[in-house]
């Protein structure tokens, strides 16, 4: 009786260790679980810190020369190419859309835009570009908003959807976010504030992130690449500002990448409008300046 007493209370004994060792593996296994959690909530943290900046944002950090703080004098496409960045990032958003292209199939450029959701974005310029869309009746096509907002109608009418400031606007937000700087500098008959790199990490970020989409991580098809990094291409372009991205790659990079930009730009944006889970307003506003 002694001798069974003894082994079951052996068999107890064993079986307590047992859970014990299971219950310590599972709490370093959970340690384990909240730790690489931790690491990559803080990877998530990078990832949006990187990606906190719009497009139009990025698309202006591209155009502006680090030190001196401005964009070239010459550059005259940039401020439409903003306003397109606009619309695209409205669109990425959920707050527009063209309107439906019914049984006769309208071009990208004839269909309207519609106000798909007038929920504030945080961002005054969004805000204040989509107000004045929700407001219009009739809708106006994406070729008449790009002109609007940047002011460029004989209609005195119209003249009041104007954007104004937007560059200086712009960089007043990249400022707030400690990419750039505030200074005034002297132009022989005038001052001008400029707004000089202060966070190269951030731009070497959007460099570097518009390099590999079309070295490293080019998939050959426009519709597997992430739809940010694809508008922010082509509306780099219209704003002629893509060049400086590749300028620092080495000749045989330049090249290559160059040649895949061109291949996006060779697209036909009606028909890629039509494939699945394609962003119509997009590929409108790439027609527009294709055209």
């Amino acid at each position: 009786m002694s001798t069974l007493t003894q082994r079951s209370s052996g068999l107890v004994q064993r079986r307590t260790e047992a859970i014990r060792t299971a219950a310590a593996d599972r709490e370093s296994g959970d340690e384990e679980d909240e730790a690489r959690r931790g690491d990559e909530e803080e990877e998530d943290k990078g990832d949006s810190k990187e990606t906190r900046l719009t497009l139009m944002e990025e698309v202006l950090l591209l155009g502006l020369k680090d030190r001196e703080g401005y964009t070239s004098f010459w550059n005259d496409c940039i401020s439409s190419g903003l306003r397109g960045c606009m619309l695209v990032e409205l669109a990425l958003r959920g707050r527009l859309q063209l309107e439906a292209c019914g049984v006769r199939r309208k071009s990208l450029l004839s269909r309207k835009v519609i106000c798909k959701s007038d929920a504030p974005t945080g961002d005054v310029l969004l805000d204040e570009a989509l107000r004045h869309i929700k407001e219009t009746q009739p809708p106006e096509s994406v070729q008449s908003w790009i002109e609007l907002l940047s002011g460029e109608t004989w209609n005195p009418l119209k003249l009041h959807y104007q954007l104004r400031n937007v560059r200086e606007r712009l960089a007043k937000n990249l400022v707030e976010k400690g990419v750039l700087t505030t200074e005034k500098q002297n132009f022989l008959l005038f001052d001008m504030t400029t707004h000089p790199l202060t966070n190269s990490t951030i731009k070497q970020r959007l460099v570097k992130k518009v390099q590999e989409s079309v070295l490293e991580k080019w998939v050959n098809d426009p519709h597997r690449m992430d739809k940010r990094v694809l508008a922010l291409i082509l509306l780099a372009h219209s704003s002629d500002v893509l060049e400086n991205a590749f300028a620092p790659l080495q000749d045989e990079q330049y090249d290559l990448g160059m040649k895949r930009v061109h291949t996006l730009l060779e697209l036909e944006p009606e028909k890629e409008s039509a494939k699945p889970s394609a962003n119509e307003l997009m590929w409108a506003v790439v027609a527009a300046f294709t055209k």
